[in-house]
């Protein structure tokens, strides 16, 4: 029997659900870079967008996690069945396989970077070699994803994110932090020049493959409930999200804060994570580079793990709705699941060898994914205060909801525009 069917949660007895493995996978290295470049660049400035995008977070997870319980429907298969006839749903499950499988691709090959990068700056010279420890690190991501159940994936990644948070807290706290100045970063401004960076720390924050993720992950765990203990469920999803979702972006303020104490106040140029760890050595000395490094090395090995893992289960939705059989959702015996995994810890993997720059690989990831965004958003917002069958909703309710979309849709024009102006002065 679980939580949810036998008795109302209790904030005193939370354990680590499915949000901590969305927690893992949005802590990567696309946000320890972008945080580290916010805060290298312009201080604390930007840390109210951070902060918006961590409260985006929590609402849009919310909602995707309900779909996943009180609907018993991953988020791409409740899409597709909104849709009527055939030839809408191929070309949405087309539109949402191309964005998230091009983009989690992407993220797969930066996420493996990442961890690689982290991995040299722990590892003496002789035994950094970036094309072995690609193999490593994919090797290892690729036994995770094959083997490890939902319940020994949250419990890895829990330790992980633990990991992440007490190394990055550790590293911001050793410059010690100008508090009035990131109290001053509370209050929204944009300095000239930082709106694309203000779009970024939000698009790598609220993440589209994420809401696919949460839904499906919480539909397999909050599986088999009776009707009248699914609201108890939800309430046991939202604790989850706000306490796992709250922990990440406390990871990101801690990267930001690092750079915009070590880096901002000293005038110093970094183009990455491992960039300032090398850059802060001098002044904080060896070890805080040390906590840099674990941090990068747990933020790419969480999310290499999760990426494959949230493109396999997506994967297998679209497929179930065009499946005669539309009931087997068994992830852990579908060849398809396990294929469609490993295929993108492979294609990341051979995008490291192909030395392509990192920072590269994390643009082409937000372009696609923030591509997809607004459409998600405003599908998911559908689903949750319209679809019916998932209770009433005030206008208190829908209003954080409708900001967000509102908000997804600047960033997605924005990346557009930003894509039509490379290729027209291609």
């Amino acid at each position: 029997m679980t939580l949810a069917q036998s008795r109302k949660p209790s904030w005193r007895d939370y354990r680590p659900g499915p949000a901590m493995l969305v927690t893992a996978a949005f802590i990567g290295p696309g946000t320890v870079t972008t945080a580290s470049l916010a805060g290298a660049a312009n201080g604390f400035a930007l840390l109210w967008a951070l902060v918006f995008a961590i409260i985006g977070a929590v609402i849009l997870q919310n909602m995707a996690g309900r779909i996943g319980i009180l609907r018993e429907r991953g988020l791409a298969e409740a899409i597709l069945l909104e849709i009527p006839g055939n030839i809408g749903r191929l070309a949405m499950a087309a539109l949402i396989l191309a964005a998230l499988v091009i983009g989690n691709a992407a993220y797969e090959g930066g996420n493996l970077g990442g961890a690689v990068a982290g991995a040299q700056i722990l590892l003496p010279a002789e035994y950094s070699g970036k094309q072995p420890l690609i193999l490593v690190i994919a090797a290892l991501a690729g036994l995770l994803f094959l083997f490890g159940g939902q319940k020994l994936l949250t419990g890895i990644l829990t330790i992980l994110v633990s990991v992440m948070s007490l190394a990055f807290i550790t590293a911001a706290l050793a410059g010690g932090i100008d508090f009035a100045a990131l109290a001053s970063g509370l209050v929204p401004s944009l300095p000239d020049g930082t709106t694309l960076t203000a779009i970024a720390l939000i698009g790598t924050t609220i993440v589209p493959y994420n809401l696919f993720l949460h839904a499906a992950l919480a539909r397999d765990k909050w599986t088999d409930i009776a009707d009248d203990r699914k609201q108890d469920a939800v309430a046991e999803m939202k604790r989850d999200t706000l306490i796992a979702v709250s922990l990440g972006g406390l990871i990101s303020i801690a990267i930001l804060s690092t750079a915009a104490t070590f880096v901002f106040s000293q005038s110093l140029a970094i183009t990455s994570a491992a960039d300032m760890a090398q850059q802060i050595a001098p002044v904080a000395g060896d070890w805080a580079t040390l906590t840099i490094g674990i941090g990068l090395f747990a933020a790419g090995l969480t999310s290499a793990i999760t990426a494959p893992l949230a493109t396999a289960l997506i994967v297998q939705e679209l497929f179930a709705v065009f499946s005669v059989e539309r009931d087997q959702h068994s992830k852990g015996s579908s060849t398809l699941y396990k294929v469609t995994g490993l295929s993108i810890i492979a294609i990341g993997a051979a995008i490291g060898f192909a030395d392509i720059s990192l920072l590269s690989l994390i643009l082409t990831a937000q372009i696609a994914n923030g591509l997809l965004l607004p459409l998600v958003a405003i599908l998911l917002y559908r689903l949750v205060f319209h679809g019916g069958g998932d209770g009433p909703a005030s206008l208190l309710q829908k209003i954080p909801a409708m900001a967000i979309i509102m908000v997804t849709l600047l960033l997605s024009a924005r990346q557009l525009y930003l894509v039509i102006e490379k290729l027209g002065a291609s």
